[in-house]
């Protein structure tokens, strides 16, 4: 895969998204359409960006609240963050494409 070039500064940004929209087209006709397993397997990665740290937030809260005898002090709050950390890398994947 080519990386586009970084855009100047002072550069446009509706030139700027043209040019991507133009290299992104270049590519899918280059390349074509994704095969079926492909497409599974894309969504096979993000159901384990997500799911990974959310259960990593659960097991430490769950750990936290067993050595503290807190509850679920720091389950929930633990378990949130993994998931919005598993949100932001999910998204950052998608996008990175």
């Amino acid at each position: 895969m080519t990386q586009t070039p970084r855009p100047k500064p002072d550069e446009d940004p509706l030139v700027r998204e043209t040019r991507l929209r133009r290299d992104r087209r270049a590519r899918w006709l280059q390349e074509g359409d994704m095969s079926v397993g492909r497409r599974l397997a894309q969504i096979g990665v993000l159901g384990w960006i997500l799911v990974t740290p959310t259960l990593a937030g659960l097991f430490l809260g769950r750990w936290l609240d067993a050595r503290l005898s807190s509850g679920i002090f720091w389950t929930a709050p633990l378990m949130v963050l993994g998931l919005c950390l598993g949100g932001w890398t999910a998204w950052k994947w998608m996008n990175a494409r």
